[in-house]
């Protein structure tokens, strides 16, 4: 039977809350036991909450109380009008206003795409909350602006970046074919079997809430017009960056490079995984994240 709102959690999957945080309502996916540790998961483009499910299940029964935002813009959240509401500082700003919202000191924060940007920020912005900091498949803010500028490979891997720039045409070329464009994106840079139909039928729901597509698309334009200060002050808390190596959006060399960056780093690297390394081999995931919690005990 179908799911009266594939773009909310079924029982299985959390229980769907909402809570005001920075200004801006938030959707907020929340599974484990209530007294566990709070483990916070940020997506990236162009998913949600549901882009972390095979995750969430894992730690949430190994006991871990795990928090999955919509972030702003995306699903179920609020949605603010205006480019310069989804400027780096300001979505880090949520995750913070978050935790404060739920009652959490401090959280394990993991990030995959874009919330690994928001993860990095959090935790140089305001270490106090990050227990623990893991980005998935997204660098150090600085090692990407100083890829970007010196490497033309990532300049062609990053293309899109520039053409999310243009008014209104992202949004139209996404919304053409039943969001076609993504669904073949993240297929073509995936493993086969990564994702399934049922995947893009709850990810189809997401992207039509009203202002989706342009509050999304604002994070690519808001980096442009507003891109954030390079920051090279050594990030406090224990780190892990985690990296699919088949990745075609982003060199693999980047997250070496982030480790220079942290108090305490390191760099795990999974040949076989692509950007969708959360999707493709979520228990690996999974276990090195546990790895990472427990060393920081």
């Amino acid at each position: 039977m179908t799911d009266p709102d594939p773009a909310r959690p079924r029982a299985s999957e959390g229980e769907s809350t909402v809570v005001t945080a920075n200004g801006v309502r938030l959707h907020v996916v929340q599974a484990g036991p209530a007294d566990g540790e709070p483990v916070l998961l940020l997506h990236g483009f162009p998913e949600c909450w549901y882009g972390w499910d095979p995750v969430t299940r894992r730690l949430a029964d190994a006991g871990y109380r795990v928090l999955v935002p919509d972030q702003r813009g995306y699903n179920a959240s609020g949605k603010p009008s205006g480019v310069g509401a989804y400027r780096l500082p300001t979505l880090a700003a949520d995750a913070a206003g978050l935790l404060d919202a739920v009652g959490a000191d401090t959280a394990h924060v993991v990030g995959h795409d874009w919330g690994a940007a928001v993860a990095w920020w959090l935790a140089l912005d305001h270490p106090s909350r990050v227990r623990t900091l893991a980005a998935l498949n997204v660098p150090h803010p600085t090692v990407m602006r100083r890829t970007l500028d010196r490497s033309w490979d990532q300049r062609r891997r990053s293309w899109y970046f520039a053409a999310f720039q243009l008014p209104r045409l992202p949004e139209l070329a996404a919304r053409a074919g039943n969001y076609r464009l993504f669904e073949r994106s993240m297929r073509e840079s995936s493993r086969p079997g990564a994702f399934d139909d049922a995947d893009f039928e709850r990810y189809r729901a997401a992207w039509r809430q009203p202002g989706a597509l342009t509050a999304m698309v604002n994070w690519y334009r808001a980096v442009a017009r507003y891109p954030p200060p390079e920051r090279t002050d050594p990030v406090d808390p224990p780190t892990r960056v985690i990296w699919g190596v088949r990745d075609r959006f982003l060199r693999a060399s980047m997250a070496k490079e982030s480790v220079a960056y942290c108090r305490q780093g390191e760099a795990v690297l999974l040949d076989d995984a692509t950007h969708w390394l959360h999707h493709e081999q979520p228990d690996q995931v999974v276990d090195h994240l546990q790895t990472g919690f427990d060393a920081a005990e």
